[in-house]
C-alpha cells in the first residue's frame, strides 16, 4: 500500500521539473502558434489592401520592410541622447513614408498614413512572434526551466497586446477613430469654428477666445492616421506666443479594476511614445516656467488601439467642459493657454 505514495513522490523528485517544463511548454507553444497566425493574417490583410492600389507585386517589398530594424544610440554617455533618438526616429518615419509612397500610385496623404500604421502593426506582431519564439526555443535547447518561467508569466501580457494590434487593423483600414484619438477629438471639437493653421508636419493649431483668455489649440492634422509632431509645435508656439499655461489631453492606460472612460487630472506632460516629444515639452515648459496640467481618459491597451468605444467617445463633451473649468480655475483674464490634444487622430477632423 505504501508503494502507492512512494512511487509518485520518487517520480516528482527526479522528474518533477521536467514534467512541469512539458506542461508549460505546451501553453507557450499555443501562444506562439497564435502569434504566428496573427502575424500572417495581418500581413495578408495589409498585402491585399495595398495590392488593390498598386499594379506591381507589393509582397516582396512588404516582407523586406518587416525585417527592418532600428539600432538605438549608445547610452553609456547619456548627454544629448534624446536628440540622437529623435533624429533616428524622424529618419525612420521619413524613410517609411517615402517607401509607402513608392509602393503605389496616387496615394492620398490619408492613405499613406493608414498604410504606415498598418505596417507598424504587422512589424510589431512579427517582432513579438520572433522574440517569444526565440526565448522558448533557447529555453528548450538548454533544458533551462528557470528561463521558461518568466516567459510563461509574461505571455498573457504579450498576447493581450498582440490581440489589440490584430484588432486595430480593421479600424485603421476603414479610417475609423481609435480609442487613443479621444484627446484630438476633444481639441478638434474646440477648434471647429476657428481657422486651422499648419505648424510642423501633420500638425495644426487654431486660436480662439474664452472668457477673456486667449486659447491656442493644438492637435495632429486629421483625419489622417498620425500623432503629428506635438513636441516641435509646442516649442514653436511657446517661442511665438506668451503662454501662461499648458493643458494636455490624452488617453491613459487604466489599471485593472478601474472603469473605462474614467477621467483623471494630474500634472506633467501627458504624452506617450518613446519620450522625445515629452522631453521637448518638459524642456520648454521648464525654461519658460509654464505649468503643465494633464487630463487623461483611462482605457485598456486594447481599447486604446482599436475602434473607439461608445463609452470613450461619450466622454468628449465632459472632458471639454473640464478643460474650460481648468482654464478658469488656473488663469486670469488676459492670459494665454495652450491646449494640446495628444493621440492618433485617425478619423478625427478639426
Amino acid at each position: 500500500m505504501w508503494l502507492i505514495w512512494i512511487v509518485p513522490i520518487v517520480i516528482f523528485v527526479f522528474y518533477g521539473q521536467r514534467i512541469q517544463l512539458m506542461v508549460t511548454s505546451g501553453e507557450i507553444k499555443k501562444g506562439i502558434e497564435k502569434l504566428n497566425r496573427y502575424k500572417d493574417e495581418t500581413r495578408k490583410e495589409l498585402t491585399d489592401y495595398l495590392q488593390k492600389k498598386s499594379s506591381d507585386d507589393v509582397t516582396k517589398k512588404i516582407d523586406g520592410y518587416l525585417e527592418y530594424f532600428t539600432i538605438m544610440p549608445v547610452d553609456i554617455d547619456p548627454n544629448g541622447i534624446m536628440l540622437k533618438i529623435k533624429h533616428l526616429l524622424r529618419s525612420r518615419e521619413d524613410y517609411t513614408r517615402a517607401q509607402v509612397v513608392s509602393l503605389a500610385q496616387n496615394l492620398t496623404p490619408l492613405e499613406v498614413s493608414k498604410i504606415q500604421n498598418l505596417l507598424e502593426v504587422v512589424t510589431s506582431l512579427n517582432l513579438l512572434h520572433k522574440i517569444v519564439r526565440h526565448l522558448f526555443l533557447t529555453a528548450k535547447k538548454q533544458n533551462n526551466f528557470p528561463l521558461i518561467l518568466p516567459l510563461q508569466m509574461m505571455l498573457p501580457f504579450v498576447m493581450e497586446q498582440a490581440e489589440a494590434l490584430r484588432g486595430a487593423v480593421q479600424a485603421i483600414k476603414s479610417g475609423q477613430p481609435l480609442g487613443d484619438g479621444i484627446g484630438p477629438m476633444v481639441i478638434g471639437k474646440m477648434m471647429l469654428q476657428s481657422e486651422k493653421i499648419p505648424i510642423g508636419l501633420e500638425t495644426v493649431y487654431a486660436e480662439s477666445d474664452f472668457e477673456g483668455r486667449k486659447l491656442v489649440l493644438l492637435k495632429a492634422e486629421g483625419p489622417s492616421a498620425t500623432v503629428g509632431r506635438p513636441g516641435d509645435a509646442v516649442e514653436i508656439l511657446v517661442a511665438e506666443k506668451k503662454l501662461d499655461l499648458i493643458i494636455m489631453v490624452d488617453a491613459g492606460l487604466k489599471l485593472e479594476g478601474e472603469t473605462s472612460g474614467t477621467v483623471a487630472h494630474g500634472f506633467g506632460a501627458a504624452i506617450g511614445g518613446i519620450g522625445t516629444d515629452r522631453f521637448q515639452i518638459e524642456e520648454v515648459a521648464t525654461k519658460h516656467n509654464i505649468p503643465v496640467y494633464a487630463i487623461v481618459i483611462k482605457q485598456s491597451i486594447k481599447e486604446a488601439i482599436t475602434l473607439m468605444t461608445k463609452e470613450i467617445a461619450d466622454k468628449a463633451d465632459e472632458v471639454e467642459s473640464q478643460v474650460y473649468a481648468m482654464i478658469k480655475e488656473n488663469t486670469k483674464q488676459g492670459q494665454s493657454v495652450l491646449v494640446v490634444g495628444v493621440g492618433n487622430t485617425l478619423g478625427v477632423s478639426q
